[in-house]
């Protein structure tokens, strides 16, 4: 087993939301297959959770289902509460529940406004207060957010879910910042994701005439999850997974009107494929879609291995000395250029 923060545990405890189906599925099993570890399960289908536990145990690990719904704040608690109860006290929890809606914002109504922010964002609020309240008088733990390029680098057609993952990353630097301010032993830290396989581009409510697709790289599901589980064992600010989003934080802040432009002229094509969207399908923005619960999307043969992962201090001193270098070389020809005139 690779090092991790709760190394002195025979069974680590890991809490993951989102748990039935996608990264957080992935995320889930590969805690069971490199820590061993006993999983506590949150998601909304009591069914697709059990499938999953059914894994984790074959796994090595063992497995607590939690059936919640993350919007609910009295659920998530009650599920915490459980978790303790039965595997003991909680050594990482991973806020990782999502939902989406793809269509321009004048298509959106605000009922799935306010349901894409309660489930994506209010989630991992409701998940990091729980955690909190278990964590700080044992003054250990780690609070886990799975984030995104997105919450960086906003899109067109996703509006409310970069406005989401935009406030988590808010909701994060505050607490980190209090954490620090009382000297807590507790760990936080963001892994920030890149486009993934996952069913969210078969099951989520869509506006667009065209089926949904990633923008950009698509990247495995599987390795989203080893990732996941290495950030945990060695816990920074941020880990950025991917080049893809690397390059999305490091370009925005860079150039961000420039960003605007590329984004406007190259993701709305680049979210549809040439498929026609089924009108009426069921969707998962306010209740479980049967059948649709698993780790990889209908993308599977078109990923791209994870083949880099930084964290985002090393990523931005990069970014930083490349500028140096770039400024250095332009101040080196002007002042040849000033040298030649003044000959």
């Amino acid at each position: 087993m690779p090092s991790n923060p709760v190394a002195g545990r025979n069974r680590p405890v890991v809490v993951v939301t989102g748990a039935s189906a996608g990264v957080g599925r992935a995320t889930a099993l590969a805690f069971a297959r490199e820590w061993g570890a006993a999983v506590g399960l949150i998601a909304r289908s009591r069914e697709a959770l059990e499938e999953v536990a059914a894994e984790v145990e074959r796994l090595g690990g063992a497995a607590l289902v939690l059936p919640a719904d993350v919007a609910d704040a009295e659920a998530v608690e009650a599920a915490a509460g459980q978790a303790e109860r039965t595997l003991g006290s909680i050594d990482v929890w991973v806020n990782n529940a999502m939902v989406t809606v793809f269509g321009r914002i004048r298509d959106l109504t605000p009922e799935e406004v306010r349901r894409v922010t309660e489930v994506t964002y209010l989630g991992s609020v409701h998940g990091t207060m729980a955690a909190l309240r278990r964590m700080l008088p044992r003054d250990r733990g780690l609070i886990l957010q799975v984030g995104s390029a997105l919450a960086y680098r906003s899109i067109p057609l996703q509006a409310a879910y970069c406005g989401a993952k935009s406030a988590i990353r808010g909701f994060i630097d505050s607490l980190r910042s209090e954490l620090i301010h009382d000297g807590s032993r507790l760990q936080v830290t963001m892994v920030h994701l890149p486009a993934v396989n996952t069913p969210q581009f078969d099951w989520a409510r869509s506006h667009m005439p065209k089926r949904a697709k990633p923008v950009g790289a698509i990247f495995d599901p599987d390795d989203i999850g080893r990732a996941i589980v290495r950030a945990a064992a060695d816990p920074k600010r941020e880990h950025w997974l991917g080049f893809t989003t690397a390059e999305a934080i490091l370009g925005t802040q860079a150039l961000p009107a420039y960003a605007d432009y590329r984004v406007a002229f190259t993701a709305f094509e680049g979210q549809e494929t040439e498929e026609t969207e089924a009108p009426n399908r069921p969707d998962n923005l306010f209740e479980p879609v049967p059948g649709l619960h698993r780790t990889h999307g209908r993308f599977t043969g078109q990923e791209e291995r994870l083949s880099l992962s930084t964290t985002g201090t090393a990523a931005r001193g990069f970014a930083f000395l490349a500028g140096l270098a770039v400024v250095g070389g332009l101040g080196y020809a002007a002042r040849a250029a000033l040298r030649k005139e003044r000959a």
